[in-house]
């Protein structure tokens, strides 16, 4: 059983068989034919340029405490992503940005966690620059400057080599 895994219906409380259901395996109620389809969870995160320096938030939550990442986060079931981006720049860094477009698409690199992250470029239109919510803080840096030792995940590394090429 995976900790993903439900074993009880959320909806009517029965215990969940598993059972082939819609061309897989599923957990399923036999009492009231809930099916537990295991949906991926859907991140986003900003390359937010200015005067050719990117912004880095460093982290203040599991996974990669005190490592450096792009400003990001999950999108919530109610959100479009690009709105769910404009949240977690805001709520991260205190800035607000315009979301352009979509520059790649990666697995989510926490271990624990299935999905995908969306890699947008932004633009600051507004607000005052200090750490928020998960970060212990917000800077602007250039290739010279780059915390390339203490970057969170392997596509950060890639991220930062396609803005400025190789360190």
């Amino acid at each position: 059983m995976n900790r993903n895994e439900f074993v009880y219906c959320p909806r009517c409380g029965h215990r969940l068989e598993r059972g082939h259901r819609f061309g897989r395996e599923r957990a399923y109620c036999p009492e009231c034919g809930f099916i537990h389809f295991r949906d991926p969870k859907l991140a986003v995160g900003a390359v937010v340029m200015q005067n050719g320096r990117v912004l880095l938030i460093r982290r203040g939550v599991v996974p990669r405490i005190g490592y450096w990442a792009v400003p990001s986060g999950f999108v919530e079931y109610d959100e479009q992503p690009r709105e769910a981006l404009k949240r977690e720049v805001e709520e991260e860094t205190g800035l607000r940005v315009a979301v352009g477009r979509v520059l790649e698409v990666y697995r989510l690199a926490d271990p624990n966690k299935q999905g995908a992250f969306l890699l947008f470029e932004a633009t600051v239109v507004g607000g005052e620059l200090r750490p928020g919510d998960d970060v212990t803080e917000a800077r602007w840096f250039g290739p010279d400057d780059a915390p390339w030792d203490a970057l969170a995940f392997e596509h950060m590394q890639e991220i930062l080599k396609r803005l400025w090429g190789e360190p």
